[in-house]
């Protein structure tokens, strides 16, 4: 009787213990389901105002391009050209942050470069006074039509996405079917249309400026073996620290952009859980591309000088060093620092690195080094054939010179050009003047806009 009593305990004791496992197997799922739904709201949430912000980009864009047809003064022109340019840039950025890699979205990447190299070669013709011919009126009619219809297609994925035609889970989850069968649902102008059109534009890009093997050029900087993701994820750890990461989830390999890399999404210790940090890894090398955290950020206590510090020693940290703070632009409690390389007292503008510091403790929120991994190398400079007071002889006389130095500077070409760089002041304005010191040849004119959220160029 004793043995049968304890045979039953025994019994409903594993009956007991398999009914907890089971609960809390239940239990783990529940919370890991939930868990995961948050990272999946919240990369959603990012591709979401990628895609605002690209839309925001293309219409100024559009605006610009429109403008620019009706410009009765070279002046004018200039400075309308010269925010094409730079509308046109900032749509490339987010744009490459889409998780979608097609022939469409290459081809719309292919047309924002145009528009920005296109509208930056005809701003140095109207700044040296000259009219824009009528073939140049023409094509600038054509870019702003295509943009347009760019723009009613990306409002239309945005209404559809809404009416729960098509989702970010479908069009990562796989490109080529799921993408195909739902741009069938987008009306009007379509992202197949943008494909379809695109051979319109095409005669727009010659020899030189916007020719397409300048786009698949050898990234010097970009060096190293191939790392898995697994590699890439302990990279990423390691760039943010350890201690401050909580979770992170791997968004898989994107191939659309203009390096191939890992995307994470990071939880950070006592962070929004709402809003992660993101961070990209190249695939070769293992170097970090892109990383940003949109905290919330307190009263400013930093000023320039010292967020320049805290930025370069940033870099150092990081086995980046010569790194050169140039301009930098403050929003929302931030400051972005570009920084040039520095080789032999030359400024090499193509190598460079955006940082952004908050301005409320100095921590580190984000590094973009697309710049840099695309351009750095040791470069051979020779010595100049001209020398510098040579040089400031074919300058303005009205240019009331501040500094001068020696720089390498990127061509629409996508080459470098060796040249004094001579910055001054004509009446309230200051420039930027970069002459050839090969030649003498007056290479390029920047204007220096300071403002109070920063000091840029344009």
């Amino acid at each position: 009787m004793k043995n049968k009593i304890l045979k039953t305990m025994k019994k409903n004791y594993m009956y007991g213990v398999a009914i907890v496992l089971i609960i809390g197997i239940i239990v783990m799922g529940i919370l890991l389901y939930k868990q995961r739904n948050k990272y999946v709201i919240a990369t959603e949430n990012s591709y979401n105002l990628a895609l605002y912000e690209l839309i925001d980009y293309i219409n100024d864009t559009e605006n610009y391009l429109a403008k620019s047809m009706i410009s009765s003064s070279s002046e004018q022109g200039a400075e309308t050209l010269m925010h094409i340019w730079r509308e046109a840039n900032l749509a490339q950025v987010y744009l490459a942050q889409l998780p979608i890699s097609t022939n469409e979205l290459a081809n719309t990447a292919r047309f924002l470069n145009q528009v920005s190299d296109y509208s930056h070669s005809l701003a140095k013709k109207a700044i040296n006074g000259e009219d824009l011919s009528q073939e140049e009126l023409d094509n600038l009619k054509k870019l702003h039509d295509y943009s347009a219809d760019l723009q009613s297609t990306l409002e239309q994925l945005i209404i559809d996405m809404g009416n729960g035609k098509i989702s970010w889970k479908e069009l990562t989850k796989d490109v080529d079917t799921a993408f195909a069968q739902q741009v069938d649902n987008l009306s009007a102008t379509s992202f197949s249309n943008i494909n379809e059109n695109f051979g319109e534009y095409e005669g727009l890009i010659y020899d030189g400026a916007y020719s397409e093997h300048m786009e698949s050029a050898e990234k010097k900087g970009l060096v190293g073996d191939d790392v898995t993701e697994e590699e890439a994820k302990q990279k990423a750890i390691s760039f943010i620290g350890q201690d401050k990461v909580e979770e992170i989830k791997s968004n898989g390999l994107i191939e659309n952009g203009n390096i191939v890399v890992y995307d994470f999404t990071i939880t950070i210790k006592n962070g929004d859980k709402n809003n992660p940090l993101t961070i990209s890894v190249s695939k070769k090398g293992g170097h970090i591309v892109l990383a940003n955290y949109n905290r919330e950020i307190g009263e400013e206590k930093i000023q320039i000088d010292e967020a320049n510090k805290i930025g370069k020693n940033f870099l150092n940290n990081l086995g980046i060093p010569n790194m050169k703070p140039t301009y930098y632009l403050k929003q929302g409690g931030a400051v972005t620092i570009n920084y040039a390389y520095e080789q032999d007292n030359v400024t090499i503008y193509p190598d460079l690195i955006k940082v952004k510091i908050a301005l409320d403790n100095g921590e580190v929120l984000g590094m973009e080094t697309t710049g840099y991994l695309n351009n750095h190398t040791e470069r051979n400079i020779e010595k100049p054939s001209i020398s510098m007071q040579e040089a400031k002889s074919s300058l303005n006389k009205k240019l009331e010179i501040t500094s001068e130095g020696l720089a390498i500077i990127p061509t629409e070409w996508k080459t470098e050009i060796f040249c004094y760089e001579f910055k001054g002041k004509v009446d309230a304005t200051d420039f930027l003047v970069y002459v050839n010191a090969k030649t003498g040849k007056e290479e390029n004119i920047l204007v220096i806009i300071d403002t109070p959220d920063g000091i840029l160029t344009q």
